[in-house]
């Protein structure tokens, strides 16, 4: 499974059920583009370390982005931007997950509607 960035920050903010959800998951994934979004919410480098130690002892892994992925954003922002909005982390994301056969845990699931070969998961703070 894919786990989306909202599901990390709710899990960093302390909510209950995105701790309960992360610690029950061993072994999930994450797309790079998630990764640089929570780095770029770091506030020092002490918040950067706690979330590579974190990630490790999860067990998680980093999916990074292939051509394979870049020509799926690519295509889902052109046939769905003007008509859902479909921002650039969200295509990466959403055609990370579809290259590599995994649904994503998200509370986003809004976000994803438009990506007929995703399979969402509806994460709930």
């Amino acid at each position: 499974m894919v786990i989306d960035t909202d599901v990390l920050i709710w899990y960093m903010k302390g909510n209950k059920n995105a701790y309960k959800t992360i610690e029950d998951s061993k072994n999930f994934y994450i797309s790079v583009v998630t990764y640089m979004e929570l780095v770029q919410g770091m506030r020092d480098k002490n918040e950067l370390n706690k979330l590579r130690r974190a990630l490790h002892l999860w067990n998680s892994k980093i999916l990074y982005i292939s051509e394979e992925i870049s020509v799926k954003a690519m295509f889902f922002v052109e046939q769905h931007y003007l008509s859902h909005s479909i921002q650039l982390a969200d295509a990466l994301i959403g055609a990370t997950a579809i290259s590599h056969g995994l649904p994503i845990l998200t509370g986003n699931d809004k976000h994803y509607k438009a990506l007929k070969d995703l399979q969402t998961e509806k994460f709930r703070p």
